[in-house]
């Protein structure tokens, strides 16, 4: 494939589309609906697009090709056209999929920062939203625009603004009949569904305590300022290494300890919690990255009822993934591949001879919704979960104990206007505990004012 594919303007602006999109919508003007009409059955090809084609976006094209059997890949985007060739290239040697990659495909990938809007523009019926989650509430709002059914990777923004945004767009998604699923994956799980119904219908009781552990390594590392190719944008330069600044990843809690705060917003059945405070920071140096590595969380509930999240990327340490939900009547303990209770009404996960992956399940249930017309949507769901990691961040980066109500009334942005690929653009410092300087959030006073 030639570089002409690169058609993608050099900026774009978030704020912009969503409002323009809402407001659309909401004076009456025309608007796309989905090709698969909700409430009917439908029987067509549905035509995938993906834009994010690096680890998770292979990863979800996989998982969409094999949910259903009529589907085809027919477009793709990603910043780097070498990138959305190599994922295409790789989809291409799996015989399980390979006859579902489209012919001439070849012409529709695409690449430069708007790449998005091409990848829309192709004709397709579902698209994969797998960028970094800064993109997130822009490339959700086209989507819902062109009357596109998306795929929500977590986190679903970066920023309260970008909530907000975000489900804005769903409401509109909801008027359109389009069905949204969001990438928190957990939720879908063999073991986890049965393991937190049982704790709904009071198995352990009422929930006393949770304790949340995500202990991993190190993840896309920031490299040396050194190792910058010449002429890269300040820009270029932060969304190439995304995963090290909090404006596009998030920071390691939202973008990965999500999936530990996600658990805890289902074990509680969604509700708000009162307030959260915490601490984090960063023990091993980054380069230019401003994330932390690690965050202690605690979120309070009614009763005094606690819930403490442990999120770190330490080299060489001790890893784990789990949770510890302490009730009246027992325990219940939860991981990556198991799960129990203890106590009054024990109960033990048996993995089945024939497992299925979370993701390939919460696709399947998907593309079935699509086509049965039982429209499926995680839009509340997913922008809840995402509230609640900001939150969680916000309290470690401020060191403040912070409501769940003056964290929605936050002005919080952390997302530029305008991305100009080619712009300078300064890496705001690192999050410090009490010196203002370094704060990105501002919160309402006690009469609600910002």
């Amino acid at each position: 494939m030639s570089e002409k594919k690169e058609t993608s303007q050099n900026d774009t602006s978030r704020r912009n589309f969503v409002k323009t999109t809402g407001a659309a919508a909401a004076t009456g003007a025309a608007i796309g609906f989905p090709s698969v009409t909700f409430g009917a059955p439908n029987d067509k090809k549905l035509k995938i697009g993906v834009v994010g084609t690096g680890g998770r976006g292979g990863g979800a094209m996989m998982n969409a090709m094999n949910a259903d059997d009529n589907v085809e890949l027919w477009a793709m985007g990603d910043l780097y056209l070498e990138e959305a060739e190599k994922k295409l290239a790789m989809v291409q040697k799996y015989a399980s999929v390979r006859d579902k990659v489209s012919d001439g495909i070849e012409s529709r990938v695409f690449s430069g920062i708007d790449c998005y809007k091409q990848v829309l523009d192709a004709g397709v019926d579902v698209i994969l939203l797998t960028t970094p989650p800064a993109f997130r509430p822009q490339h959700f709002a086209a989507a819902v625009d062109a009357g596109v059914h998306p795929f929500v990777e977590k986190p679903c923004a970066t920023d309260i603004a970008g909530v907000k945004d975000f489900l804005a767009t769903s409401k509109i998604a909801a008027e359109k009949g389009l069905s949204v699923l969001c990438g928190f994956c957990y939720r879908y799980s063999e073991h986890g569904r049965p393991l937190f119904e049982r704790i709904h219908d009071g198995a352990i009781g009422d929930i006393l305590s949770i304790h949340s552990l995500y202990y991993a390594g190190p993840v896309k590392a920031m490299p040396e300022p050194s190792s910058r190719p010449d002429g890269m944008s300040d820009t270029e330069w932060q969304i190439k290494n995304w995963y090290n600044f909090p404006w596009l990843s998030g920071d390691g809690l939202v973008e990965q300890g999500c999936h530990n705060v996600d658990r805890i917003a289902w074990a509680f059945n969604d509700a708000d919690p009162l307030n959260a405070c915490g601490s984090g920071g960063r023990t091993r140096p980054n380069n230019e990255g401003t994330i932390y590595d690690h965050f202690s969380v605690t979120y309070e509930y009614p009763n005094d009822v606690k819930a403490h999240v442990e999120w770190r990327q330490f080299l060489n340490s001790y890893n784990f993934t789990g949770d510890t939900i302490i009730g009246t009547k027992g325990i219940a303990k939860f991981g990556t591949s198991s799960a129990q209770i203890t106590g009054e009404n024990p109960w033990n996960w048996r993995k089945p001879r024939t497992p299925k992956s979370m993701y390939d399940l919460e696709h399947e249930e998907w593309f079935g919704g699509i086509r049965s017309g039982d429209r499926k949507d995680d839009s509340e769901w997913i922008g809840h979960s995402t509230t609640m990691a900001i939150l969680g961040r916000t309290a470690c980066y401020s060191g403040k104990q912070i409501t769940w109500d003056q964290m929605w009334n936050a002005e919080q942005d952390l997302v530029p206007e305008n991305i100009d690929m080619n712009g300078e653009l300064p890496i705001r410092p690192m999050r410090i505990p009490g010196v203002e300087e370094t704060q990105d959030t501002v919160f309402p006073d006690s009469k609600g004012q910002v």
